[in-house]
């Protein structure tokens, strides 16, 4: 499995905020607070732009993590991500998986894998 699926099955390999905090690139984290900006209409500034990726457990997280209920759930079970989970997929997975349905995708592929 790849090593930065997040729990609900985003690619955060592809997440700007993670290869800006890995790369220690400041021109990638305020172009990122620029777009983001503009499209979650919140004022994201570059120094908000740091993430060590969902399931790390140390280091920094984008502001939503903290309130993440799929990100809470999967580590108070110890998951490595949501398709290993015996409920898979629970409401609160398919509802988010409606907005991001190739996030569905590759928890799917996952699970398809896993014996």
């Amino acid at each position: 499995m790849p090593k930065d699926i997040s729990y609900c099955g985003i690619d955060c390999a592809a997440c700007p905020a993670l290869v800006a905090t890995r790369t220690d690139d400041s021109a990638l984290r305020a172009k990122t607070a620029a777009e983001w900006s503009k499209s979650y209409g919140h004022d994201f500034k570059p120094e908000d732009i740091n993430c060590s990726g969902c399931s790390s457990t140390e280091g920094p997280h984008i502001g939503y993590c903290s309130m993440c209920e799929i990100r809470k759930c999967a580590v108070s079970r110890k998951l490595q991500n949501c398709a290993s989970c015996a409920e898979y997929e629970c409401a609160t997975l398919a509802g988010f998986h409606k907005n991001v349905p190739e996030a569905k995708a590759r928890l799917d592929a996952i699970r398809a894998k896993t014996p």
